[in-house]
């Protein structure tokens, strides 16, 4: 298929990408306009890769650019969007221009151009902490932060034009994904970078919150095969491992892998405020199994140390390290 990749210089969107080329398909690579000519991520993939990408620079903001980005393609895979959930508390208008409105230029323009297959990815944040567990797509919406709030507007603005106007499309939620190339504004490179470059004393946030972790090979396939199903028009399917765990014992895992011991110490600034801490996810990944026949490669808690296993070693590499500025707190 000839596809869009919006956020195609991110963390999740580099590998999308990646994996899209890998398997045969043409991808045009959206990606934000600055003046360092930087692409990203896609800029550290293969040179045969990046050879067989059509890189788009811009903004998901503009309409007009939007428009022009999706003409003459098949499908839209959406991941354009700010992410980071402390700096949705200092700059939340940016959140909404870029998330919600982002997303509706692309629900626009795919309406318009008639587009065969809209995939926008969502974020298991929509849903807050778990009311109850596992987390089903019937889960209440509930934002703890400007980040999720803007996160289920775009996802309701996009189920809102297959409701009205017969839109084609499905909306991915993944739960938390790690990975190589992620910031350290997620707490595994966070731990992994400061092990990495020596310390053993690490610096985290609140330790007791659990997660469902996937590995980004799986939430990738995810995607995909999101893409690729027609029963999923229409509907929210969510991708997660099943497995949870929480970052207490996430950092003694990490320390395992990597073959160290570390003393946790608890930072203030990496608090969220109470109220806005998620305390618990943990997916429900059986709609995902029944609808696209997808079920994570890396789950439980072996298929989890392989993937943090992998994920330490492309961290350890000294170049990809250097790109990091280990021990600061990221927003």
């Amino acid at each position: 298929m000839k596809i869009l990749v919006t956020g195609a210089d991110g963390f999740i969107g580099s590998h999308l990408t990646e994996y899209l080329v890998e398997t045969g398909h043409d991808v045009r690579a959206m990606v934000l306009y600055n003046s360092f000519d930087s692409r990203g991520w896609i800029d550290s993939l293969e040179e045969r890769v990046q050879d067989a990408v059509e890189i788009v620079a811009g903004d998901i903001r503009d309409p007009h650019f939007v428009r022009r980005s999706v003409q003459g393609l098949e499908a839209v895979m959406n991941l354009a969007a700010l992410i980071a959930i402390p700096f949705s508390y200092v700059a939340p208008e940016s959140y909404v221009q870029t998330n919600v409105m982002g997303a509706l230029n692309v629900a626009q323009a795919a309406h318009d151009l008639n587009i065969a297959k809209v995939v926008h990815i969502s974020t298991s944040e929509v849903y807050g902490t778990a009311q109850f567990a596992p987390i089903t797509e019937a889960h209440p919406l509930c934002a703890q932060s400007p980040y999720a709030a803007t996160k289920i507007g775009a996802d309701q603005i996009m189920l809102s034009y297959w409701r009205a106007f017969n839109t084609p499309v499905a909306v991915a939620r993944p739960f938390n994904t790690y990975g190589p190339r992620q910031s350290t504004r997620a707490v595994i490179p966070t731990i992994i970078t400061q092990l990495a470059a020596g310390e053993r004393r690490i610096r985290l946030g609140s330790r007791h919150p659990t997660r469902d972790f996937n590995f980004v090979r799986d939430t990738v396939r995810g995607m995909v095969a999101v893409l690729e199903s027609e029963a999923s028009l229409g509907e929210v399917i969510n991708l997660g491992s099943g497995f949870e765990v929480s970052i207490g014992d996430t950092a003694a895992l990490i320390a395992e892998v990597m073959g160290v011991e570390v003393e946790i110490v608890e930072q203030n600034e990496r608090m969220r405020p109470a109220k806005s801490e998620v305390d618990r996810l943990l997916a429900c990944n059986k709609k995902a199994k029944r609808l696209l026949g997808w079920t994570p490669e890396f789950g439980g808690v072996e298929g989890f140390k392989r993937g943090l296993a992998l994920t330490a070693a492309w961290f350890q590499n000294p170049e990809n390290l250097a790109r990091y500025r280990v021990g600061t707190y990221t927003t």
